[in-house]
């Protein structure tokens, strides 16, 4: 892919002032609205998600307003919430001899109590349960975790029934802007207005710039490209040397940050794991194994071919994706000003940029969408597919340029000749801001619609 020069941006070297650095406080979480219903008859909530994502600030946010609420004085309103951190090592191993007794001195004196980094001691879910069971008063425990604690085989012993699973991921475009976003709503009733100013961004490298800054809020709040690419490297290896012993038993731990960099660079291809595994002179299986732990520390995801049984034609084969657009870019060593001399990593990473904000919108719907990819085996694609249990279809194209036309849309075409009307809405996004439509409800759709 190769990306021309924007002749109408008149500073190709600008970032985006309006963004960087990022309010430290300023930005409301769309998940707290989801999450303070649980809180209030659901004894246990467990918040789920990558480190320095926001997770702790959220929680203790969300603990404040429940105790307040639940306090019959202005006194206990004002009261601390007790807030504990499994990452210090004493605490750590204090609950590891004693996690009934830890458990029950927590909330002792509080209506809520906040536990971080619950997977570094499995045994604390086992004592939740039992203190939980003793006493079924909504919003005890509001615990964090950085790894899928569902996938956890020492936390088999789940607390069904008892508690509620949310996941919070760096900030979205929605939660930067400081509005919900309307995307999947839209794209179901092919509403498409022909301009929002919100569409209206700048472009050159202040696009790539927003773009390439994912959404840590660490890494945001750095003004700085390369102090943010920086923060991204250090956050990369110190989840690997800290974290990675959490999740499994690893013997070649000196070779995970080689595998994590040797995925950037095939992120958004077909996945092929004996050839990520042989840059390492790592074998398929383990090679499977450490991506695996990559997935349950959010930072890959696995997405899988669309298929339905009657289709014959379609490849299989999952695609890897980052869940951050900004630790992938950092891992491929691009910055904006490789915007014009490298278009196709900046292809690789608008397109994990995409699917980042696809996943979070979907995770945030009330409705069960899921992500796929749609390839057939003469090579046409389609990006995404996001699909309901009615089998009601979305398909989404992802282009860089700032000009559409109507063979760019082969692989929607394909798709929808494959599903018929179930393909309620084609959408290839581009970097303008228009919406187009090419008939038969196919779209060109901004970018900045997400």
């Amino acid at each position: 892919m190769t990306v021309q020069p924007d002749p109408e941006d008149p500073d190709l070297s600008a970032d985006l002032p309006w963004l960087f650095p990022l309010p430290a406080d300023d930005v409301r979480r769309h998940l707290a609205d989801a999450m303070a219903p649980a809180l209030a008859d659901t004894p246990v909530v467990y918040l789920n998600g990558p480190r320095q994502c926001g997770k702790t600030t959220l929680a203790k946010q969300l603990a404040r307003e429940l105790g307040g609420a639940q306090s019959s004085s202005a006194e206990s309103a004002n009261a601390p919430v007790p807030y504990f951190t499994l990452d210090d090592p004493a605490l750590a191993a204090v609950v590891k001899r004693d996690p009934l007794g830890f458990v029950r001195q927590a909330t002792r004196q509080s209506a809520c109590a906040v536990i971080d980094e619950v997977q570094r001691v499995p045994e604390l879910l086992l004592a939740v349960k039992l203190v939980v069971d003793e006493d079924r008063r909504p919003g005890r425990f509001l615990l964090t975790g950085s790894a899928n604690v569902m996938a956890l085989p020492q936390m088999a012993d789940s607390l069904a029934g008892r508690m509620e699973v949310f996941e919070l991921m760096p900030f979205s475009q929605g939660e930067l802007k400081g509005e919900p976003s309307d995307f999947l709503q839209r794209a179901l009733a092919k509403d498409w207005p022909v301009m929002r100013r919100d569409w209206v961004l700048p472009r050159g490298l202040a696009w790539a710039s927003h773009v390439i800054a994912g959404g840590y809020p660490e890494m945001r709040r750095r003004a700085d490209p390369k102090r943010r690419q920086a923060w991204a490297r250090a956050y990369v290896n110190a989840l690997v040397e800290r974290d990675v012993r959490d999740v499994a038993q690893i013997d070649h731990l000196a070779q995970m940050p080689k595998l994590l960099a040797a995925c950037a660079a095939q992120c958004a291809q077909l996945m092929n794991v004996a050839a990520l595994g042989g840059l390492l002179n790592l074998n398929a299986k383990t090679a499977e194994k450490y991506i695996g732990i990559f997935e349950q520390l959010f930072l890959l995801q696995r997405v899988p071919a669309w298929s339905r049984n009657e289709l014959k034609r379609l490849v299989r084969t999952p695609k890897l994706y980052f869940l951050d657009a900004g630790l992938q870019a950092a891992l491929m060593r691009f910055d904006a000003s490789m915007l014009y001399t490298h278009g196709e990593r900046f292809g690789v990473t608008l397109e994990t940029w995409v699917y980042a904000e696809l996943r979070k919108l979907v995770r945030a719907s009330d409705e069960r969408w899921t992500i796929s990819h749609f390839r057939d085996k003469d090579g046409v694609e389609v990006d995404f597919v996001l699909e309901l249990p009615t089998r009601e279809l979305i398909g989404i194209e992802v282009k860089a340029s700032s000009s559409v036309h109507s063979a760019d849309f082969k692989g929607l075409r394909r798709l929808q000749s494959l599903a018929g009307r179930d393909l309620v809405n084609g959408l290839l996004l581009y970097n303008g801001d228009k919406a187009l439509s090419f008939g038969d409800g196919l779209w060109a759709v901004p970018l900045w619609a997400l």
